[in-house]
């Protein structure tokens, strides 16, 4: 067959499918026009998922008639005044999107610029319909009805309503993110999905009030600003707290120069900046904004503009992770308020005693008359351990040490008061009580000691009295000897010995007396799970935090006031403490007002 250009309508649809991939696609592509616009309002009706109808209502600049009939041509724009693609200042800019949404769909644009009359255009699959005057407010309404309807093929790989709307709601939500300074509406069969006023502007309090809206007042107050600049780049937005996390990663937002976009470039370096604060299945919820020169950065590497490519990728990612790394230090001791709030959830008012458990040994009991104790020495004389009589349980006893008072300054965390299960602190603090995570809150101590360690040098080691021997698989074994050098700046001292085989000869110093076996076995676990082309820094905060585990104080030890204060002193001024390695949060508080809730006092 010889060689032939195709025709219009044909191309339009092969360009369709590069753009317009879905509902959610096309409306993408309508809200940026009316971003690129000027419109400071954006109406988005939809209906049966955006399949059967949707439609996009601005108040910006609008165009006139013959500008109308351009704009439904394949590579007609206004975004290119000088067409440069090397420096890129629009959402849009490839003239694409409205010939090929008219290629598969009934597309009316309907539109008024300042001082002009109102027109409609009507195309629909590819053909006009309709082309005239028409009534309509300064601004721009687009509406695309059936689409896919003359395209089965391609309409049967739709997927159901719930999941063409949530796709839709996705993007409306990232756009409007993006830019706090336009207020967005998005109805759904009538119904009102997300609603937002414009926030006034660009700046950081606009953008952090635009975040609580569309994301929620909880991950506002479990998040840290994001304020970092380097050679000309800026990284701005918000961080949750490791605490605060999810476990897939549907809520990370990124923004580069406010387009939205989902680059693995970016994602990696969150998952890095991360990656000693959360197990290896939890996500942060983020939202990073990164601004750029134009020049930077090429917008035109995607038909729907969804990825990105930087001139320096390393320099980029290398910003985001000590952004973030910076940010969160700043957090210091801080957990996630939800975990306190799950925690008083939890609380259920327990039921009464039955009077017989007040009655004193030998006056009957459950069935015979309740007799009880008037005064204290007699409940004394009762229930003490030397007077129990048979069939009676003594009391429980319990340790104590003379209560401390409230040290002078600002301690967060407070004062002990005592030990539960061997496991967790109580502290009282002015305004409430303190739980305390001991084992999970010495584990992030000891990480940060070690991290500091290895900042200085390397980390001090501690000889064995009697070198040990760890019998590993001989591929367990392979992995653990290739990465000695790495171990030995940890502190940690190891050989191959033998074919299935490793000697430990010294041990952290920071970790103490530790079970070298366990240690080194759960270290080959890990290096078998790491990828080799993590870079050391990764593969060592990996093993620091391993490590770390194998050197904290664990649940069970009886500790004394004395410790557990020391325990809460060093929290309150090492980063990162509100959480250990694996993202769990290391204390809750109960504040006074949530103690008077649980006994009804208000």
């Amino acid at each position: 067959m010889p060689i032939r250009r195709l025709p219009d309508h044909l191309v339009n649809q092969i360009a369709a499918g590069e753009v317009v991939e879905r509902p959610a696609s096309a409306l993408k592509e309508l809200v940026e026009n009316a971003l690129d616009a000027g419109a400071t309002r954006i109406s988005v009706d939809l209906s049966a998922g955006g399949v059967e109808h949707l439609s996009v209502s601005d108040n910006g600049c609008g165009m006139a008639a013959a500008e109308l009939r351009l704009a439904v041509e394949r590579h007609a724009t206004s975004k290119l005044p000088d067409e440069d693609l090397s420096a890129i200042a629009t959402m849009g800019f490839r003239g694409e999107a409205l010939p090929s949404i008219a290629s598969v769909a009934r597309l009316s644009l309907a539109s008024r610029i300042a001082g002009g009359e109102g027109w409609e255009l009507v195309v629909d699959n590819s053909r006009v319909v309709a082309d005239g005057p028409a009534a309509q407010m300064q601004g721009t309404r687009v509406a695309v009805d059936g689409l896919f309807a003359q395209v089965p093929a391609r309409r049967k790989f739709l997927k159901s309503e719930r999941s063409e709307l949530a796709a839709c709601v996705d993007v409306v939500r990232r756009l409007a993110m993006a830019r706090p300074d336009v207020a967005f509406e998005l109805r759904h069969d009538g119904r009102r999905l997300l609603g937002v006023e414009a926030q006034g502007d660009l700046m950081a309090d606009g953008l952090a009030a635009r975040l609580a809206a569309l994301l929620g007042a909880d991950f506002a107050d479990n998040a840290v600003p994001i304020d970092f600049e380097r050679e000309g780049l800026k990284l701005g937005g918000l961080a949750g707290l490791p605490t605060y996390n999810r476990g897939i990663s549907d809520l990370q937002f990124l923004f580069v120069n406010r387009r939205p976009v989902k680059d693995r470039l970016l994602v990696g370096a969150v998952r890095g900046a991360y990656q000693d604060l959360l197990a290896r299945e939890r996500h942060p919820v983020v939202a990073l904004f990164l601004d750029v020169p134009a020049d930077f950065v090429d917008v035109n590497v995607h038909p729907a503009k969804t990825e990105v490519r930087f001139r320096d990728a390393g320099l980029v990612r290398g910003m985001i992770v000590s952004g973030l790394r910076r940010a969160l230090d700043a957090a210091g001791h801080r957990a996630s308020t939800t975990v306190s709030a799950a925690a008083l959830g939890a609380f259920q008012p327990g039921p009464l005693a039955s009077p017989s458990f007040f009655s004193p040994p030998g006056t009957g009991g459950a069935g015979g008359g309740h007799v009880f104790a008037t005064n204290r020495n007699e409940i004394a004389g009762s229930y003490g351990v030397a007077e129990a009589q048979p069939g009676h349980f003594a009391p429980p006893q319990a340790r104590a040490e003379a209560a401390t008072d409230f040290p002078a300054g600002d301690f967060p965390l407070g004062v002990a008061r005592g030990q539960v299960a061997g496991t967790y602190i109580v502290a009282e603090t002015s305004d409430g009580l303190i739980l305390v995570d001991q084992h999970a809150a010495h584990e992030r101590l000891v990480m940060e000691r070690m991290k500091r360690a290895l900042a200085g040098g390397t980390a001090a080691s501690q000889a064995l009295l009697l070198p040990q021997v760890v019998e590993l698989d001989e591929i367990a074994a392979d992995r653990v000897a290739a990465r000695a050098e790495e171990f030995a700046v940890l502190g940690l001292e190891v050989e191959r010995f033998g074919p299935r085989a490793v000697l430990v000869r010294a041990t952290p110093a920071l970790l103490g007396a530790t079970d070298a076996v366990a240690l080194v076995r759960d270290l080959a676990d890990d290096l078998a799970a790491f990828d080799a082309a993590h870079s050391l820094t990764e593969r060592l905060d990996a093993v620091v935090g391993t490590m770390a585990c194998h050197g904290s104080v664990r649940a069970g030890r009886a500790l004394s006031v004395a410790e557990m204060n020391a325990l809460l002193r060093e929290m309150e001024v090492t980063p990162h403490s509100g959480q250990c390695n694996h993202g769990r949060p290391t204390w809750v508080k109960l504040a006074k007002g949530d103690l008077e809730k649980l006994f009804g006092r208000r």
